[in-house]
């Protein structure tokens, strides 16, 4: 209640009727203009919408191929794909067979017994891949062949010439 009790409208109006008084001859247009600036830009904001619709998304079709290409141009494109995928795969392969080099021959030059190293990761991954044939078959209650441990190939492409 404090502010209340300092705010008093007695002095504002006083303060009003001084500034009325020195305005001179010309105080009636200057405050028309001001009155109906005031009205004039509290009847353009209660006309806005606070609130905007939203906005619709905007659907982009994409065609992945021509909807008339031939069961030929089908197999050759899926042919070509599947070549680059080899190819990459044989990248990547190739490269981490030679950060494996680089890692084994710092190993080795560090003084570190790496075959030992080596045998190790060989053994948990053969433990971890046990493992999961475990669960597998506990989960399945089926017998379940041999896990392939074996860098993963992609197989040839059927396609018929």
């Amino acid at each position: 209640m404090s502010f209340l009790k300092n705010a008093n409208p007695v002095g504002a109006i006083a303060d009003f009727r001084a500034v009325y008084r020195d305005a001179g001859p010309r105080r009636w247009p200057i405050m028309a203009v001001s009155l109906l600036t005031t009205v004039g830009i509290f009847s353009i904001m209660a006309g806005e919408s606070w609130t905007m619709p939203r906005a619709l998304p905007k659907i982009t079709y994409i065609n992945s191929w021509p909807a008339d290409r031939t069961e030929e141009e089908t197999r050759a494109f899926i042919a070509e794909n599947q070549a680059r995928k080899e190819e990459r795969a044989a990248l990547e392969q190739a490269a981490s067979e030679e950060g494996k080099q680089v890692w084994k021959t710092l190993g080795k030059v560090s003084g570190i017994d790496v075959a030992k190293i080596e045998a190790e990761a060989e053994a948990e991954r053969k433990a971890a891949a046990a493992a999961e044939k475990a669960r597998l078959e506990q989960m399945t209650g089926q017998k379940l062949s041999e896990p392939d441990t074996s860098p993963q190939t992609s197989p040839e492409p059927a396609v018929e010439p």
